[in-house]
C-alpha cells in the first residue's frame, strides 16, 4: 500500500510532537490537547483539503502554549492492574466505555471509510466530495491523482483510475460554468458566498465520477471498547488496506489507551475472537453461493428505488407508549384507553403530545421508538455513504457491484457532460470486471465510480425514521438522497398517516435549486 508521507520543518516538527503520536503515519491519536480543540480540528477536517497535522499548524497551533512537553503515556501502576483485573480478567466490558481517544485516519479508501464506520457507537468526521475538489495531485511520493494504490492492481487498474480523475478534472470547469448560467445571483447577494455554493453543486453533480479508490481523511473519536471491536473488525476483515490500518490503528491506541486494547493481541482472546469473525464471513459467503444469491438476473434494469418491507407496530402502540412514563398502569391498560378514542380524538392526542415542533431537532418523545421500518433501498454509492453515517439505526449492505447500473446526472447531461461522463463509467465497470476475473475479490470495489448503484437494508424506529427522514431531505442535502428520505416519508405515509404528519420539517420541494446558497450566505 503506497500512501504520501509528509514532510515538516524542523520548527512545524517541534510544534506538532506533543499533539501527536507520530509525524510519519497516515494514522495518529490526538495528545496534550482542550478537548475544544480536538473537535473543533475534526469539525473543520471534512472542509480542508490537507491533512490534519497541516491543518493544525495553519489554523490552530498558535493559539496554544508552544512549550506544552510531550505526552506521557504512562497510564501507571494502580490503573494499569485495576483495568488487567476487571476488563481483562473478570471481562467486565462496561469499564471500557470510561476512556477514549480522537485518532486520525488519512489517506484511506472510499470502500475503507465504509468498514470503519460500521461499528455505529462512534462519531466520525470524513472530508467531504462536496467542498474538496478531487483535481489536484497528491504530494510526492506517490504524486499523481488522489487514490489508493497497490502493486497488486496492476498498471491497467492505475491508468483506469487516471482516466476517471482526468475526465473529472476537466468536466469540473464545465459545470461550474453551466451553474454559474443556470443560478444567476440574486439581488445583494455576495459573490463569494455564491461562488462557493456554485462550487459545491459543481462538486455534487460529478462526485459520481469518483471512484471508491477516491482517498479521504476521517477522524474518529470513540471509546476503547469500540475501538477494540473496531480493530478486530478491520483484523479480520478480507480487504488487505483494512488489515493494514488495523495493524496501524492497533499501534496508535496502545500508545495513548493500552489498557482498553490488551485482549486483541492475546491468542485465546482476540486472536480467538477474529479467527470467529472470519469464520462467520467465510460461512455466509458459501451459503449465499449455496442457494444461488451472488447475483439477482437481470438486476442492472432497475434504477433508484425504496421500498418498506415491513411497518413493525400500530399508531395505537405509538400512542400507548407516549403515554406511558405519564401513567401510573400497565401498558396493556393505557392501549385499551387508547382503544376506547375515536379516530379524531386519537389524531388529537398525538398532536398534542408530539407538539409545536418549532425545528427539525424539537423531537417527540421516546415512544416513538415504540413502532419501526425496515426499508429495502437502491440508490446510488453517494446517496449510500451518506445515509449510512446515521449512527443508531440498522444499516446492512451489499457488496458495491455494476450490476445495478449507473445513469448520468440530467444536470451533467445538461452541462454537455454526458458522454464523457458515460466514458467513464463504462471506463469502472471494466476495470471493475478485469479486477475480480484476477482474483482480487472485494478490492474490485476500488474501480467503481461512486454513481454505481448499492443495495442496503435501513431499519429503524419512527424516532429515529424522523430525524432522518427530515435531515436528509433539506433543501441543502444531495438530490440523490433527498429523493430517498422523501420517498420513505410517502411510503410511512401510507402505513402510518399520523407519524408522517408528526414529521413536520420533510422539505419535498423538487424544483432545481442551488442547494448550498443559504449556508453560505449565513456564514459569509
Amino acid at each position: 500500500m503506497e500512501y504520501p508521507v509528509e514532510s515538516f520543518t524542523r520548527a512545524e516538527r517541534e510544534r506538532l510532537k506533543p499533539h501527536f503520536t507520530n509525524l510519519g503515519r497516515p494514522v495518529f491519536a490526538l495528545v496534550n490537547l482542550p478537548e475544544t480543540v480536538k473537535g473543533a480540528l475534526f469539525a473543520r477536517y471534512s472542509r480542508y483539503p490537507g491533512t490534519l497535522r497541516r491543518l493544525f499548524l495553519e489554523e490552530f497551533g498558535d493559539d496554544l502554549p508552544a512549550s506544552v512537553q510531550g505526552w506521557d503515556s504512562r497510564e501507571g501502576a494502580r490503573a494499569t492492574a485495576l483495568y488487567d483485573r476487571i476488563f481483562v480478567g473478570y471481562g467486565d466490558d462496561s469499564v471500557a466505555q470510561l476512556g477514549g481517544a480522537h485518532l486520525a485516519c488519512e489517506w484511506v479508501s472510499n470502500v475503507l471509510t465504509k468498514i470503519l464506520q460500521r461499528p455505529r457507537l462512534a462519531a466520525y468526521l470524513e472530508q467531504s466530495t462536496r467542498y474538496i475538489a478531487y483535481d489536484t495531485p497528491l504530494p510526492q511520493p506517490p504524486g499523481g491523482y488522489r487514490y489508493y494504490r497497490d502493486r497488486e492492481l496492476g498498471p491497467a487498474y492505475e491508468a483506469a483510475m487516471d482516466q476517471l480523475f482526468s475526465i473529472y478534472s476537466s468536466s469540473l470547469p464545465r459545470v461550474v460554468a453551466w451553474a454559474d448560467r443556470e443560478f444567476p445571483a440574486a439581488e445583494g447577494e455576495p459573490a463569494a458566498a455564491r461562488a462557493r455554493a456554485i462550487k459545491a453543486k459543481a462538486l455534487d453533480l460529478l462526485r459520481g465520477l469518483l471512484p471508491a479508490a477516491s482517498l479521504s481523511h476521517m477522524g474518529v473519536f470513540a471509546t476503547g471498547q469500540t475501538y477494540e471491536q473496531l480493530v478486530m473488525h478491520l483484523l479480520a476483515h478480507p480487504l488487505p488496506e483494512a488489515h493494514e490500518y488495523g495493524r496501524m490503528m492497533l499501534a496508535e491506541l496502545k500508545s495513548v489507551i493500552p489498557s482498553f486494547l490488551a485482549r486483541v493481541e492475546r491468542p485465546e482472546r482476540g486472536g480467538r475472537w477474529i479467527s470467529y469473525l472470519e469464520q462467520r464471513e467465510r460461512a455466509a459467503r458459501s451459503w449465499a453461493a449455496r442457494l444461488g444469491l451472488e447475483r439477482e438476473p437481470d438486476a442492472d434494469r432497475g434504477g433508484p428505488a425504496v421500498r418498506l418491507l415491513h411497518a413493525r407496530g400500530s399508531e395505537e402502540d405509538l400512542l400507548a407508549a407516549l403515554l406511558f412514563e405519564s401513567g401510573g398502569c400497565s401498558e396493556r391498560a393505557i392501549w385499551e384507553a387508547v382503544d376506547r378514542l375515536d379516530e379524531e380524538e386519537r389524531a388529537e392526542l398525538l398532536a398534542e403530545v408530539v407538539g409545536e415542533r418549532a425545528n427539525r431537532r424539537h423531537r417527540p418523545g421516546r415512544g416513538f421508538e415504540a413502532i419501526g421500518y425496515r426499508f429495502e433501498i437502491v440508490a446510488d454509492y453517494g446517496a449510500f455513504r451518506d445515509l449510512q453515517r446515521h449512527r443508531m439505526l440498522t444499516v446492512q449492505w451489499q457488496a458495491l457491484t455494476p450490476d445495478l447500473g449507473a445513469e448520468v446526472p440530467e444536470q451533467v447531461q445538461l452541462a454537455g457532460c454526458g458522454d464523457p461522463y458515460r466514458r467513464a463509467l463504462e471506463t469502472s465497470r471494466r476495470e471493475y470486471e478485469r479486477l475480480g476475473a484476477s482474483g482480487l475479490g472485494p478490492a474490485a470495489a476500488y474501480a467503481l465510480c461512486l454513481g454505481y448503484r448499492i443495495r442496503f437494508i435501513l431499519d429503524l424506529n419512527a424516532r429515529e425514521a424522523m430525524q432522518l427522514i427530515e435531515l436528509r431531505s433539506g433543501r441543502e442535502g444531495h438530490p440523490s438522497y433527498r429523493a430517498v428520505a422523501r420517498e420513505m416519508h410517502s411510503q410511512i405515509a401510507a402505513v402510518h398517516p399520523g407519524v408522517a404528519r408528526a414529521m413536520s420539517h420533510v422539505d419535498r420541494e423538487t424544483e432545481p435549486r442551488l442547494e448550498r446558497i443559504l449556508a453560505e450566505l449565513r456564514n459569509s
